[in-house]
């Protein structure tokens, strides 16, 4: 039975000598694991608003700025999904204090893929939504183009200097261009609004945020999806916005059915943040495959 949602407390975690900021919500449940909500890239806690307030009926919810992002510390450092995957595998250890289901969107998605395959005692069951990160070349897949292989190099190799770098920061971190990045990958553009523009921009203008948006550029590729998917045994539920311009849903995830065929999975008509866009579907969602498949 669903009660009304309890109020969220909002409070800092130190981690490695870093402030990590974190969000919970609700009660904990006899029935339902606890939920640990993880963002994309350049996105917060904020972006899990309403999804917090809905899902904290049902369970406690907590969500967490990786650090680098949001609230979050964000030293001059390397970054990777390794970095990411010790970070949550430590706050579940330390603060949740009992295996949790991950949910994580893009970046946040390949980081929650790492701890449920790496660091299973964390690892209750795992959602996806339109999650990043590289898979292993299939035999007969497409070769890159030669000449885009080597432009790409080219500009990865110009990027890792500081000057363009910084250039590029101070242009994609103006709120009219993050207007625009949101509106190309949000399908409904009313859900594209001046608190969600505004969330984005803020944590930029943070010291140290033009280092972690550079280290982007220097990080190598962490391990493949596939290998991870291998590597994993907990229930998995993937959510897939079908609109997402920046990846193609259905290839992807026939890609995950071929490397866990025990997956459940959805396509819904959203871009590639669904849990922000149509958060009533995903959190409904998360509520019945909890009720499926993790109890």
């Amino acid at each position: 039975m669903q009660t009304s949602a309890a109020p969220a407390t909002r409070a800092y975690w130190h981690w490695r000598g870093h402030s990590i900021f974190y969000v919970k919500a609700g009660h904990r449940q006899n029935d339902n694991p606890p939920l640990l909500l993880v963002h994309g890239f350049g996105a917060s806690t904020d972006h899990w608003r309403k999804n917090i307030a809905d899902l904290s009926r049902d369970f406690e919810v907590w969500a967490i700025d990786l650090l680098g992002f949001g609230r979050s510390a964000k030293p001059d450092q390397p970054y990777s999904g390794d970095l990411w995957r010790d970070q949550l595998h430590d706050f579940i250890q330390d603060v949740i204090r009992r295996p949790a289901i991950l949910a994580g969107n893009s970046l946040g998605g390949y980081a929650s893929l790492c701890v449920a395959a790496q660091r299973p005692e964390s690892a209750k069951g795992l959602v996806l939504i339109n999650s990043a990160g590289p898979f292993t070349e299939a035999d007969g897949e497409a070769k890159p183009d030669p000449f885009q292989k080597f432009l790409g190099d080219m500009a990865r190799s110009l990027l890792l200097q500081p000057v363009p770098s910084y250039l590029l920061f101070q242009y994609v971190r103006q709120r009219s261009v993050i207007r625009q990045t949101l509106e190309r990958v949000y399908l409904d553009k009313s859900a594209v609004t001046d608190e969600l523009v505004e969330d984005i921009y803020r944590p930029s203008c943070d010291p140290g945020a033009v280092a972690v948006f550079a280290s982007v550029f220097k990080s190598p590729q962490g391990e493949k999806v596939d290998v991870l998917l291998q590597q994993m045994t907990c229930p998995l539920l993937t959510i897939w916005g079908e609109a997402d311009p920046w990846m193609n849903s259905r290839a992807r995830g026939v890609r995950f059915r071929e490397h866990y065929p025990s997956l459940m999975e959805h396509y819904i008509t959203a871009g590639h943040c669904p849990h922000d866009e149509v958060p009533d579907q995903v959190d409904a969602l998360i509520r019945d495959w909890v009720e499926q498949s993790v109890k």
